[in-house]
């Protein structure tokens, strides 16, 4: 038996036993845990998404995309894949034991994080990245993907489209996965390089400015940049037996259009007309928002147009005689309007798309009626005449109807379109001619560059109108039935038929939007 004197020594490194018991909790706690960590395996990756209503699967939480750099090597066949290489650097949001990417329709050969091997694995529509440590909140992390990019699928399914010559992308709205790994929503805009390996005798053009072109011997590798962020839905590369003509658009900024070399020539009264087309848009909404524009006419019948960022997509049935000069004109602005509406200012959710459809159907419109062709005014009595239609079938501009189960969900339908540019329509008859103007011109400023949604551009036109505009947004943007236009009494908008939601005809699917994109 010890000294009586030992004791006190003891008893003087004791714990308090309200403290004892926590202590000795939590000791037990992390011996069971790290005994339970040893014999179960880690729980199974998962698909996520942030919670986009329309696509809840699309972008991924706990990161935002700083920059890709994606190169492609093409080996002349549009029916093979791609070997391709996508860098994503990142910037954590919250802390990460797995990051998720959106990737489908390709390979994935190894996954890097920092340099270090990652572990990964596919999940639905979800690329799973499990790096050696967790990622701490704050920190920055580049993630190399080394995969394959594959052009075969369905028709207008999204991604790579086949072209007679060659391959372009059409990534809108939820495609730009099937093509590189990324974080697929306009909400994380980002920095884009391409680099893409041809075989000589073709010529590859991507989003913003060449920055080189490097002769291999059998193939060339042509590098490009851009200059200001972008959604991964309005990427861009072309690669085909292409004529890269050249000219200035306002104050000097570049213009390059891609098209087929055999139609050039043919082509070209059509191209000179961009830089008229911008300055008139300059004058209404202000300067270019980016660092070049081009038209990119594609050999392949798509059944739509679209707006990738600095070089927009045309098919090359709508250059030919079976459309009015006008029509075509009031066309090539649509998508060059959205330069400014939808690629600069990215809407943050899709459900916001009308901001993007309507503004660009609106100038089309005023430039269709200084051309020669229809007045905005009768297409706008026209789009009301519809409007609960087209509401009645997919949903308000603002709420689109979101698809039922086994549905596939699209969102470019009227009201988005023509829908959209009516409330526009409605704005500028409520606050007036001399208010509308500023707040375009304000919305494209003070949003550039960045992502802004509807309840964004409700609080700018209340501001600049001096007055709450709440109401009126909330009833044409939101409503079951079209308000009554401002100065305009007698429009009607015709009742749809009584239908239960089931007997309601579907949804198309993504990629078959109408002329224009």
């Amino acid at each position: 038996m010890p000294p009586t004197t030992a004791r006190p020594v003891f008893r003087r490194f004791r714990l308090p036993r309200p403290v004892r018991r926590p202590l000795r909790a939590a000791v037990l706690g992390a011996a069971c845990a790290a005994l339970v960590a040893a014999v179960l395996p880690p729980p199974s990756p998962v698909a996520l998404g942030i919670g986009d209503p329309l696509f809840p699967t699309l972008g991924n939480p706990g990161y935002d995309v700083i920059a890709y750099d994606i190169g492609l090597t093409y080996g002349g066949v549009n029916t093979e894949p791609l070997d391709a290489v996508t860098v994503l650097d990142v910037r954590l949001t919250d802390r990460l034991e797995r990051l998720n990417l959106d990737f489908t329709h390709g390979t994935v050969g190894s996954v890097e994080v920092d340099g270090a091997p990652a572990g990964f694995a596919t999940v639905e529509e979800d690329l799973v990245v499990r790096p050696e440590r967790p990622l701490d909140r704050g920190s920055r992390a580049r993630i190399t993907v080394r995969h394959t990019s594959d052009p075969r699928g369905p028709r207008n399914a999204g991604g790579w489209i086949r072209t007679g010559d060659g391959l372009a992308m059409a990534n809108q709205a939820d495609a730009g996965h099937r093509v590189f790994p990324s974080n697929d929503h306009p909400a994380d805009k980002a920095y884009f390089t391409f680099r893409i390996t041809a075989p000589d005798g073709l010529t590859a053009v991507a989003n913003g400015v060449r920055k080189r072109r490097t002769d291999n011997g059998s193939t060339t590798t042509w590098i490009y940049r851009t200059r200001h962020p972008m959604a991964t839905e309005l990427a861009q590369v072309s690669i085909g037996r292409s004529a890269v003509p050249t000219r200035d658009g306002p104050r000097g900024v570049p213009i390059r259009d891609v098209v087929p070399v055999a139609d050039q020539e043919e082509l070209e009264p059509w191209l000179r007309k961009t830089p008229a087309q911008m300055e008139w848009l300059e004058s209404r909404v202000g300067r270019y928002p980016f660092e070049t524009y081009g038209v990119l006419i594609a050999d392949a019948n798509t059944g739509f147009e679209l707006e990738t960022q600095t070089l927009s997509l045309f098919e090359r049935a709508l250059f030919g005689p079976a459309y009015p000069e006008w029509y075509v004109d009031s066309i090539m602005v649509h998508e060059l309007a959205h330069q400014w509406f939808g690629d600069s200012v990215t809407p943050r959710a899709w459900s916001d798309l009308w901001l993007n459809e309507g503004h660009a159907t609106w100038y089309e419109s005023l430039y269709a009626e200084e051309s020669g062709g229809y007045t905005l005014e009768y297409r706008m009595r026209e789009a009301y005449r519809r409007s609960d239609q087209w509401r009645a079938d997919g949903g308000p501009p603002a709420a689109p109807r979101p698809p039922t189960p086994g549905q596939k969900i699209s969102l470019f339908r009227p009201i988005v379109y023509d829908g959209g540019a009516l409330v526009l329509y409605a704005l500028r008859q409520t606050i007036g001619t001399d208010a509308f103007e500023r707040l375009e011109r304000a919305w494209v400023r003070e949003f550039r560059d960045g992502t802004a949604g509807s309840a964004d551009f409700a609080r700018l036109a209340s501001r600049i109108a001096g007055r709450d505009l709440s109401a009126f947004f909330r009833s044409w943007l939101y409503e079951e039935r079209t308000p009554p236009m401002p100065g305009h009494p007698e429009w009607r908008s015709t009742p749809p038929p009584t239908a239960s939601p089931a007997s309601r005809p579907p949804a198309a699917g993504p990629g078959t939007a109408a002329k224009p994109g």
